[in-house]
């Protein structure tokens, strides 16, 4: 994503808290702040992509941190996915200091990261943006203002629910196929043609099929959104009980040390529960 930018023109001072990516895009002309604070003094728009809330929370309103270092009219835009709550405390103390920030998860993982085709879905004023706008554009394809703060983290939620049980019908019926003797190659090619057909049974069945597990988007970091979705649920009064048992089942791998593979790996855990291994025929 930061590539991206400075394709587009953009000047970047980056900092993280493992340093090689700091040093490839150091290479490429990006400058380096030690801190957020700093990165923060040194720029007009503020980008951050981090794991969970926590970390956002201290990024942003601990010590040498973000709101340390913005000036008044700094545009801050928080990537991550985390909690709809925390996104709109920090949105509110962002405001108090004079300063706008959105909520704009992502979906589309590492190739959508890489090839700027994500899915951004952003929460917060239309003013904001309108002037962040640009920037969107040279990360994404399919941007989408979906409401008032912390509405983006909201939708992200809902994301991970459709794309986590997807990925978990799409393991359940490739497994069933195999261990029934039919060729889940054949399958997955039929299942392609009809109603069943979607972006996940594309390029995760293939994954499954490769038995290609090196993450794109992990298991771990999957199962904090669904727990993000199952706690929002609980707040509005909605039930979600698929998820629910979806959380349970990416815990459980991770429990297991499976935790870093990628999501499409949910499928080992199927395999594991029918005693079998989806092969090609």
């Amino acid at each position: 994503m930061a590539r991206n930018l400075m394709k587009a023109g953009y000047s970047l001072v980056v900092h993280n808290r493992s340093r090689p990516s700091v040093d490839e895009l150091a290479k490429e002309g990006a400058g380096i702040a030690s801190n957020p604070q700093q990165a923060t003094a040194r720029s007009e728009v503020v980008i951050s992509m981090l794991p969970d809330s926590p970390e956002v929370d201290q990024v942003f309103a601990g010590d040498q941190g973000v709101f340390a270092g913005a000036k008044r009219g700094t545009l801050l835009i928080d990537m991550s996915s985390i909690s709809p709550v925390v996104a709109r405390r920090l949105a509110t103390e962002a405001e108090k200091l004079g300063l706008d920030m959105l909520d704009a998860p992502v979906s589309g993982g590492e190739a959508g990261a890489i090839s700027a085709s994500l899915s951004i879905m952003i929460g917060g004023k239309p003013s904001a943006v309108e002037r962040a706008m640009p920037i969107f554009q040279a990360l994404g394809k399919n941007i989408v203002h979906v409401g008032d703060a912390g509405a983006g983290q909201v939708t992200k939620a809902a994301n991970q629910v459709v794309v986590g049980l997807t990925i978990a019908a799409v393991s359940e019926a490739l497994v069933l196929a195999s261990k029934a003797g039919v060729d889940p190659v054949k399958v997955r090619q039929v299942l392609l043609g009809g109603f069943a057909q979607s972006r996940i049974l594309d390029a995760h069945g293939q994954k499954m099929l490769d038995r290609n597990f090196k993450p794109g988007f992990r298991i771990r970091l999957h199962e904090k959104d669904l727990s993000i979705a199952l706690a929002t649920g609980k707040e509005y009064g909605v039930p979600l009980m698929l998820t629910a048992a979806l959380d349970q089942m990416m815990n459980a791998m991770k429990v297991m040390g499976q935790g870093d593979l990628d999501h499409s790996g949910l499928i080992t855990f199927i395999e594991e529960l029918a005693k079998t291994e989806v092969v090609k025929r």
